[in-house]
């Protein structure tokens, strides 16, 4: 575990997507009644940055993501936190994953001093801790595996997401409800209603961090996750950065997450049970590393 005492943010300098791939992108998604077989190699669909770099000495290869995500589950009474490396969560659970096969995983496994359990995480796109993110705000793990930390601009390009119309599907959380990303029904349960861009419901806290020997000293200024409050009512989305609303591929509705370009940007909270993933233990070096997982169903 590094030791960082960065207490503010610092510009950030994302690596430029130039490079092709070296392995075809390949991903697939069966539908059955009650869940989704996933099987996929996490290669992207658009250009990556230059890996290994100063801040991401790891190179990136093809993975064997083959597992199920549950599609007929209600919203739990309390949410389910994303994991992170101090031990909340359930362990070695990403986000969700691309319909590019591109995993999810916001989280790092940078903290102030080191300290898991003081849990002052540092944000991967804070600039506080350089790891080498390219503009799809991706970067590598030690196993290989390109993931996104923000959002994937190289994907919504590809997929044409744009302010006239709402989002296509980009993804599946773990937990079986699909993603969209900026751009949603103004009134969520009317498909003939304007486009508006969602704004999430979290903001920076006001005032100062508590001094103490194992708090980071300054200004609440994004450098950390837990620099950002949740506020109900604050924007379009709830605490999972999700609502109820249609969609195209679900026109009797179903709930959906939104990734946005303000904070958490992906979704931080689970609003059903997630699959977990099989992994290795935690590195160091800003990633957390994953073995393959194994196929799983749900009980």
């Amino acid at each position: 575990m590094r030791k960082h005492t960065v207490t503010q943010k610092k510009e950030w300098r994302p690596v430029p997507a130039t490079k092709a791939p070296r392995f075809e992108s390949k991903s697939t998604f069966r539908k059955g009644k009650k869940e989704i077989q996933v099987e996929a190699n996490g290669i992207p669909w658009h250009k990556v940055g230059q890996f290994p770099n100063r801040g991401n000495p790891h190179t990136i290869s093809e993975q064997t993501y083959n597992f199920e995500v549950r599609t007929n589950q209600k919203p739990n009474s309390k949410i389910t936190p994303l994991h992170n490396d101090s031990g909340f969560g359930p362990p070695n659970t990403p986000f969700g994953i691309a319909v590019n096969g591109v995993l999810f995983d916001p989280g790092t496994a940078e903290f102030f001093n080191g300290d898991r359990s003081s849990d002052w995480n540092y944000e991967a796109l804070s600039g506080a801790v350089p790891l080498g993110v390219d503009f799809n705000n991706a970067h590598v793990q030690p196993n290989g595996a390109y993931h996104y930390h923000g959002l994937p601009t190289g994907l919504l390009e590809k997929l044409k997401v744009n302010e006239k119309e709402h989002s296509p599907l980009i993804g599946y959380g773990m937990d079986g409800y699909p993603i969209y990303a900026i751009y949603g029904y103004k009134k969520p349960k009317d498909s003939k209603s304007s486009i508006k861009k969602l704004k999430s419901s979290y903001r920076l806290k006001k005032g100062m961090r508590p001094r103490s020997a194992w708090n980071p000293a300054g200004k609440y200024d994004g450098t950390f996750s837990k620099d950002y409050e949740y506020v109900e009512g604050f924007g379009d989305l709830d605490e999972c950065n999700g609502r109820f609303t249609v969609t195209a591929e679900y026109p009797e509705g179903t709930y959906a997450y939104f990734l946005t370009e303000d904070w958490p940007a992906i979704p931080r909270n689970f609003k059903a049970t997630p699959l977990k993933l099989r992994g290795g233990p935690p590195h160091s070096n800003g990633h957390r590393h994953r073995s393959p997982p194994r196929p799983r169903r749900f009980p």
